[in-house]
């Protein structure tokens, strides 16, 4: 389901789960950690690259935790394949390796959200591997053009 977030025309949305909806334990930590395929529309006039950030701002750490960065995407991106991405650059996510992985609250630690973000860039920055979060929206901060978000949520 693409769910649109704001004016605008881009949306962001999955087969494995509804907005708001609970992540599949196949795409948890806890299960098989692989990444949901995530599906994408609207691509806004002048988007030359875009970029997705998975976080989960309900993680006992200061800053959350990023379970997903990935960039340099094509314009003509409209989604990734579920177990996807490699083809593309990726960050380090909280445990410090590239790629996704997936949700894995403490056990008792309540619902966690877990925020999707796409973001729609009117440059390709031609970024290299390897940023982080905090690195990765400083580096496109001035280059967004449109952003779309897909929450889903897991507990344990």
């Amino acid at each position: 389901m693409i769910v649109k977030l704001k004016m605008g025309t881009l949306m962001i949305g999955s087969r494995a789960f509804e907005p708001l909806g609970r992540i599949p334990e196949r795409h948890s930590g806890y299960g098989e950690n692989i990444s949901p395929a995530l599906q994408w529309s609207g691509t806004p006039n002048g988007t030359r690259e875009f970029a997705l950030i998975c976080h989960d701002p309900d993680a006992p750490l200061p800053r959350g935790f990023t379970h997903w960065v990935i960039y340099g995407m094509p314009p003509a991106t409209t989604g990734i394949a579920e177990r996807g991405g490699d083809t593309f650059t990726q960050g380090p996510n909280g445990v410090g390796k590239p790629g996704y992985f997936g949700p894995m609250p403490p056990e008792g630690h309540g619902l966690h959200h877990y925020y999707f973000w796409l973001y729609a860039l009117d440059k390709a920055l031609g970024l290299k591997a390897g940023l982080d979060r905090e690195a990765l929206l400083e580096a496109i901060e001035d280059h967004v053009l449109e952003q779309a978000r897909l929450v889903g949520v897991y507990q344990r």
